[in-house]
């Protein structure tokens, strides 16, 4: 079987990753892919907001299956694309990939079906917005409704702060038309943390918990990200919260919808706030994340491209499924200056120790091949993921391993898995 995987990050390396262990893939196509795929797949010169262009390919190439990574190409329709020329494509369709796309769209799905969220109000003008701020005080959320890049959710301490915030999304357009309307949400506090699940619209299959970091600097401090590391599992989830995520926010969305004929196809992510040891939901992602994937994927024994097609065919039930027991932990390696300005094409050095080491796994994110070296190509250059039968264990074997890897103006977080050991 063909298998087409779009996008170019390390979530995407570690999906073609994950893939190649199929016995029924036969062949890997990336689009456009990294310096990491181009080992186990063949990477395709074609972006992966360039729909038309993806659609040719795999029509003329005969893809059996096409894999998702990025939101962007969901959002804009790639899979009532596909399915139009009967092409088997994972992920939702355009309408529910809306879920992502438009937290105002998201938190009115929220309150219809009765999902347990903060409260909210929804503005699409500067002024009632800061109004309200006043009004409400502080310490509130302020989001803009569009993609963002995973930046465009701001927590704000003071009214000052949001203010700001109302008027970097929508005086000064930060986003774009993505901050056309703002939410303003109360501020919960606890924990966060992360929760995938498969669904076929009937059947929800979930997969285990993570947390990702999204500051850049260590303790949570310095500019948001699209994500500096990750862990899974996550011991502050117990058995009755995680049946709770299950039974009140995915099984009621996924009811919610089949009782209004939406089929929810793909994967579905939850961001979580434990909050007075209950979870409410913040948001709803139509893709695996990124950092998440690169720790949640390798705990999953099972053939991720039988689950996939299975989800797509509607017999998720059917999917056989073994976890791993071993925990993950993944830190990300960014280039200087990222998540703001930052130079390209440093050579990266100390990758062939690593291949060999059976506890390690290295995806590539912002990197390519040039005159046979890999040199850095975007803002998170590589995402290094040690485990091990504890979560310490697996920090201790990550760190080891960051500690060979080195480039130009490197930069990374010292203290991803931390969190699991506070649990306030």
């Amino acid at each position: 079987m063909k298998v087409l995987v779009i996008g170019s990050g390390a979530r995407e390396h570690c999906l073609v990753d994950k893939l190649s262990q199929s016995p029924k893939v036969s062949k890997i196509y990336c689009a456009p892919g990294n310096g990491g795929t181009a080992h186990l797949a063949e990477n395709i010169e074609i972006k992966a907001d360039n729909l038309d262009r993806l659609l040719d390919f795999a029509l003329k190439e005969n893809v059996e299956l096409t894999v998702v990574g990025p939101e962007i190409p969901l959002a804009k329709g790639i899979v009532d694309l596909f399915n139009d020329q009967g092409l088997k494509i994972f992920g939702p369709a355009k309408e529910l990939a809306k879920l992502e796309s438009s937290k105002v769209f998201a938190k009115e799905i929220m309150k219809k079906y009765g999902i347990p969220t903060a409260d909210f109000k929804v503005f699409s003008q500067p002024k009632p917005a800061k109004e309200y701020i006043e009004r409400k005080g502080a310490p509130v959320v302020v989001k803009a409704d569009g993609l963002a890049a995973g930046k465009g959710v701001m927590v704000c301490e003071s009214e000052a702060e949001a203010r700001q915030a109302v008027d970097t999304i929508m005086g000064k357009k930060k986003f774009g038309e993505a901050g056309e309307k703002i939410i303003i949400e109360d501020c919960l506090q606890g924990q966060e943390l992360s929760l995938l699940a498969f669904s076929d619209g009937e059947t929800i299959l979930p997969l285990a918990a993570s947390q990702d970091h999204k500051r850049i600097f260590d303790n949570d401090q310095g500019a948001n990200t699209g994500g500096m590391g990750a862990y899974a599992p996550v011991p502050l989830l117990d058995k009755q919260n995680f049946d709770k995520i299950i039974n009140e926010i995915f099984q009621p969305l996924i009811e919610g919808l089949g009782r209004e004929n939406k089929i929810y196809k793909g994967i579905l992510y939850a961001g979580i706030m434990i909050f007075n040891n209950k979870p409410n939901l913040l948001e709803f992602n139509v893709r695996f994340g990124d950092p998440e994937a690169q720790v949640v994927l390798p705990k999953l024994k099972g053939d991720l491209a039988d689950i996939m097609l299975k989800t797509i065919d509607g017999n998720l039930k059917q999917a056989k499924v073994e976890w791993d027991q071993r925990s993950f932990v993944c830190v990300v390696l960014a280039s200087g200056g990222y998540p703001g300005k930052y130079q390209k094409g440093k050579e990266i050095s100390g990758l062939e120790e690593l291949e060999k080491q059976k506890d390690i796994l290295v995806y590539h994110a912002g990197t390519k091949r040039e005159n046979e070296k890999i040199v850095t190509n975007g803002g998170r250059v590589l995402s290094v993921v040690g485990s091990g039968l504890t979560l310490k264990e697996a920090k201790e074997k990550a760190y080891q391993a960051v500690d060979k890897i080195n480039f130009k103006g490197v930069q990374y977080r010292k203290d991803i898995s931390d969190k699991a050991f506070n649990k306030s």
